[in-house]
C-alpha cells in the first residue's frame, strides 16, 4: 500500500510537504525522502516521536543511537512506517537538525493502491518555501501562577553572599 502523507512546518504560514512512500519503507527511507523534499543536506541528526491525536510527544525513534552503552531507543533503520503510523495513529512529529530544532507535524492523509511504473517516494506537491533559520518557538506563560513578592533585599536570607 502507499502512504499519503502530509509533512508541515511548524510555523506562522503554511509550508508543507505532500509524499507518497510505500508503508512498508523504513523510517530512515521516509527521513530522506523528507530531507530532499524541504531541501535539507540530510546529514544532521534526526528523529520520529509517536504522538497522540493532539500532537502530545510520546517515544522517540532515533537516526543514530548516540547512547554509548547501547540502549532500547528504537532506531529508524529499524522500524518501519507502517509500524508506527496507522489510520488509528495517523500523527507524528519529526525533529530534523537538533541544534536548530526544524519541527514538523506529519500527518497520514491516504491510503491509496500502488500505481504499477511510479517509484517512491514520490513528492506529490510542494508549498511554501523553507526560510533560511527555523520558526522561533513562542512559549506561552500562563498567567494564573503568582510567585508572591520579589525580593527586595537579601539580608533575611541564610547565606553567606561570598561564599566564593
Amino acid at each position: 500500500m502507499i502512504y499519503k502523507i502530509r509533512i508541515i512546518l511548524d510555523a506562522e504560514e503554511d509550508i508543507f510537504r505532500d509524499i507518497e512512500i510505500e508503508d512498508s519503507s523504513t523510517l530512515e527511507e521516509f527521513h530522506n525522502a523528507i530531507t530532499q523534499a524541504f531541501g535539507f543536506g540530510g546529514s544532521e541528526m534526526a528523529s520520529f516521536y509517536t504522538c497522540d491525536e493532539e500532537w502530545n510527544q510520546d517515544e522517540e525513534i532515533a537516526l543514530f543511537d548516540m547512547n554509548e552503552n547501547g540502549s532500547n531507543v528504537r532506531l529508524m533503520n529499524e522500524t518501519a512506517l507502517n509500524d508506527v503510523m496507522t489510520e488509528q495513529s495517523p500523527k507524528m512529529i519529526y525533529v530534523y537538525d537538533f541544534f536548530s530544532m526544524w519541527t514538523f507535524f506529519v500527518e497520514l492523509a491516504d491510503i491509496v493502491e500502488k500505481e504499477d511504473g511510479r517509484s517512491y517516494p514520490n513528492l506529490l506537491f510542494s508549498f511554501g518555501e523553507l526560510p533560511d533559520s527555523p520558526p522561533e518557538k513562542k512559549f506561552e506563560s500562563n498567567p494564573s501562577i503568582e510567585f508572591g513578592d520579589p525580593l527586595d533585599s537579601y539580608d533575611d536570607m541564610d547565606f553567606d553572599e561570598n561564599w566564593n
